[in-house]
């Protein structure tokens, strides 16, 4: 018989190194032999979610959560990965958690982004906060924090917290991104340009970062940076992607007081609430 928890620690270095293909087939293999054991199921329903197979890593997380759980990291890292469903039974998990072990940072951070993401923004911060306290150096926090105020609509206590995580983590390019479309809902666009574009550079793939930094970037005044930016976009666009590149182009060509329409009541707003609600 494996050593349970030998295999759980083998498990969670492979998934550090990345080798999420790696840590699922290791956790298969033995996945009879521990059937009954939450802790398994959830592991493995996280290297699943890893590897994009979403549906079966829910299915993972809902075994984990029938068998009753005791361990507030397998309560918070299953609720959670029901949450992205929309599970109803998230919530107990999540706040489960937090209560078993309050002075451990990420059932508190787990349990505070799911709560802003349910409209419930107070007391998400309260939680929030309190992880802030015990890990104030983990990025996640910071940005999570961001979130809530967000939507709270504190604008200026959103930049705070999400210029924090980009201190923390200035290589993360989301986090830079999300910290630009709030600098632009406080009215700070020079701000929110160096943001956008900056996080644009290292989120070469993302077209919609690349378009909107493009619009600021137009805004602000600089063209070269604008079309820079609009073609890095047409060259990762698919073909539903062409209308969007098509109507940024448009507002290019029509100046900056065109630029700036679009990104301060079109495309900013959409984008901010679209990855606001991407859990983490």
């Amino acid at each position: 018989m494996a050593d349970r928890d030998e295999m759980l620690e083998r498990a969670w270095s492979l998934g550090a190194e990345g080798a999420w293909d790696a840590a699922a087939e290791l956790l298969r293999d033995h996945l009879e032999e521990f059937d009954e054991d939450p802790a398994v199921h959830c592991w493995l329903g996280v290297a699943e979610r890893e590897l994009g197979m979403e549906g079966v890593a829910y299915e993972r997380f809902r075994r984990a959560l029938a068998l009753g759980p005791e361990d507030p990291y397998v309560l918070s890292t299953a609720g959670n990965g029901i949450a992205a469903f929309d599970d109803p039974d998230a919530e107990q998990a999540l706040r489960t958690a937090a209560l078993l072990a309050p002075g451990v940072a990420v059932t508190r951070l787990l349990y505070g982004a799911y709560l802003a993401r349910e409209g419930l923004a107070g007391d998400a911060l309260v939680e929030l906060r309190a992880a802030r306290d015990i890990d104030p150096d983990d990025p996640q926090i910071a940005y999570e924090l961001g979130i809530a105020c967000a939507y709270s609509q504190d604008w200026d206590g959103a930049a705070d917290a999400l210029s924090d995580a980009v201190r923390l983590d200035p290589e993360e390019g989301w986090n830079r991104v999300v910290l630009g479309l709030v600098l632009l809902e406080g009215d700070r666009l020079e701000e929110a340009t160096g943001e956008l574009v900056s996080g644009a550079r290292i989120l070469e793939d993302d077209v919609e970062a690349q378009l909107v930094a493009s619009l600021a970037a137009s805004a602000t005044g600089l063209e070269d940076t604008a079309w820079e930016m609009l073609e890095r976009a047409r060259l990762n666009a698919l073909d539903a992607d062409m209308v969007l590149v098509t109507g940024v182009e448009d507002r290019l060509d029509a100046g900056h007081e065109a630029a700036q329409e679009m990104l301060t009541e079109e495309l900013g707003p959409d984008l901010l609430r679209s990855r606001m609600s991407e859990r983490p």
